[in-house]
């Protein structure tokens, strides 16, 4: 063979045995590699903790009193005293209206009631005297009668064509002004009642309504006093849902202290019932998808470390815990941090944690 074969015939040779040893290495990493590419999770216990069921709403504050005044009778607004936020007294004169129809009419109520007695004292003395029928004097007593009732009408009218505040409170609102025509009964003014205390009107659920009474305790947190929550107790409940809404409307009583409250205030309102029991939870971050009371969890299979998805039945939240009502049993491992991104039966290893063992949430 010639010098230039065996040449090139060394170098083929030599490649090949690189080629050989690089293989090697490599088919000896591969468990190293295989296992760096399963997928890591975090798991955590389906455990049992007491489930309170705490209720949280947003409503309005406002007096527990709040009256909608207006006129009796329609006409043309002479005068509104008050303006929005002024306290006012009880009887003091908020309104009224142009006195000139109402004061004719109740001239006129007074000038009929008038006639109709006089009419009756001369039928009673033209019977007495024979010329009247005893059916004529029963026409003219009834026609006195008549007069009279409508005298009391325009004299009771005229009493309410003012508006008179009904007790110690402020002006909410001011919904009409002087010189505008408003109709009989037409809210013109807003008045809540200072006497007894101030009110915040949530909605709940006919699930939720069910699990309160009257008197249970509750929070309130507003954002204008920032660090500071306010006892309440629930002071009244409806007995029929809102038709517009499908809500039960709940009032629940707050005593301000030192604050300064005033109408509408939003405030956020947790509601805590009596029966308190002791359930399955497991964390929120637990749930891959929800949908009202149904919802999926991964489950750690730890002697063939694969996940598989179980669907469950939720109840109540609870701070970063849900409830379980079915699917899972307690002391269950289900996947709390990477379950966005599983399979159903996908392998997976339990994550270190900093000080490299197994990373498991309590």
């Amino acid at each position: 063979m010639k010098p230039r074969r065996l040449a090139i015939l060394a170098s083929v040779l030599a490649v090949s045995g690189a080629t050989v040893l690089i293989a090697c290495g490599q088919r000896a990493g591969t468990g190293d590699e295989a296992t760096s590419l399963i997928r890591p999770v975090r798991v955590a216990p389906v455990a049992t903790a007491p489930v309170s069921g705490a209720v949280r709403a947003v409503g309005l504050l406002g007096p527990k009193d709040e009256a909608r005044l207006g006129f009796k009778i329609g006409g043309v607004i002479e005068a509104i005293h008050v303006e929005e936020g002024s306290r006012v007294k009880t009887g003091q004169v908020l309104a009224l209206v142009k006195q000139t129809e109402v004061g004719a009419l109740l001239d006129q109520a007074r000038q009929a009631a008038g006639k109709a007695d006089r009419d009756l004292v001369r039928g009673k003395a033209l019977f007495a005297d024979g010329v009247a029928t005893e059916e004529q004097v029963q026409d003219l007593s009834t026609a006195a009668h008549v007069a009279a009732a409508t005298l009391r009408t325009a004299e009771f009218n005229a009493a309410y064509a003012r508006i008179v505040a009904p007790a110690d409170g402020v002006v909410l609102k001011k919904l009409a002004e002087p010189n505008e025509l408003v109709q009989a009964g037409q809210p013109v003014l807003i008045v809540g009642g200072s006497t007894r205390g101030w009110v915040v009107r949530i909605g709940l659920a006919d699930r939720d309504i069910v699990r309160f009474q009257i008197g249970d305790l509750a929070r309130l947190d507003f954002d204008a006093f920032p660090g500071q929550s306010f006892p309440g107790r629930i002071s009244n409940m409806a007995s029929s849902a809102d038709p517009a809404t499908g809500t039960f409307t709940v009032e629940v009583q707050v005593e301000p202290g030192a604050a300064r409250f005033v109408q509408g205030l939003v405030a956020r309102v947790s509601l805590s019932p009596k029966d308190t029991a002791v359930g399955r939870v497991v964390p929120v971050s637990a749930l891959i998808e929800a949908n009202g009371s149904e919802a999926s969890v991964f489950v750690f299979d730890p002697r063939l470390k694969v996940v598989h998805r179980v669907a469950i039945r939720i109840g109540r939240l609870q701070d970063n815990q849900v409830e379980v009502l079915d699917g899972v049993a307690v002391g269950a491992e289900v996947v709390i941090d990477g379950a966005a991104f599983l399979e159903n039966g996908e392998t997976v290893r339990i994550a270190a944690d900093a000080s490299g063992a197994p990373a498991q949430a309590g």
